[in-house]
């Protein structure tokens, strides 16, 4: 049976316009998405399908393009659509983070940097850049790979944060095995960029490994 076919109370679209989007489940979130189902199913039938293959809602965001492409019902426009309404929801935290409150705590940036860096499958170090209030002016990826002293250049840290007239940094990157303890590497990072920042007096507030659903602050560590 046809979406179309059901009472219009239990339609995934009809339902979020009347209740909300948080009223309704991933897979009627998903369905709205793809808009149509398959043959002989209907998209609430695809999203379901889709959620068991990849175990989570995390999964089937993180997976690759391939693997969710080579579902029955799916393709590149879906596909497409998906990693769409996940962007969207990157920006959207990016937006609020820089354009929020001055931050007292580190749980907006935390928030934010998960969602950015968690389910990557490489390693990524980012720089936050805030003003002399502690508002987020900017957030940018500077180096990808395996990070160590030879692939982190300090240089390029202190060309930025000047670029963008920073008072203070928050320094970022994840760990892809999930892990989120400081390596020896990264306490090294760490204090080479403090040291090479405070030469132009900028400070760095913190340091933070996004792992799997953790994320590990220096400076609560008392590692700053």
């Amino acid at each position: 049976m046809s979406i179309r076919d059901w009472p219009v109370d239990e339609r995934p679209r009809e339902k979020l316009l009347k209740l909300g989007a948080a009223a309704l489940s991933e897979a009627e979130l998903i369905a709205i998405l793809l808009r149509t189902g398959a043959k002989g199913r209907s998209a609430l039938d695809v999203a379901r399908d889709l959620l068991v293959r990849f175990k989570s809602l995390r999964g089937l965001l993180s997976a690759h393009r391939d693997a969710v492409c080579a579902c029955a019902g799916l393709g590149p426009a879906r596909y497409a659509a998906l990693q769409a309404a996940l962007e969207l929801a990157r920006r959207s935290s990016r937006e609020l983070m820089e354009h929020g409150p001055a931050l007292n705590n580190a749980q907006g940036v935390r928030d934010y940097l998960q969602l950015r860096l968690r389910d990557l499958d490489h390693e990524l170090f980012c720089v936050l850049y805030l003003d002399n209030r502690n508002r987020v002016k900017a957030c940018e990826e500077l180096f990808r790979g395996t990070l160590d002293g030879a692939t982190v250049h300090a240089r390029e840290v202190v060309k930025q944060a000047l670029a963008h007239q920073a008072a203070a940094v928050i320094l970022a990157h994840n760990h892809p095995s999930g892990v989120a303890e400081p390596s020896a590497a990264d306490k090294l990072i760490t204090r080479r960029l403090k040291d090479a920042l405070a030469l132009v007096d900028i400070r760095v507030l913190d340091h933070l490994i996004v792992g799997d659903g953790v994320c590990t602050s220096f400076a609560e560590a008392g590692l700053l």
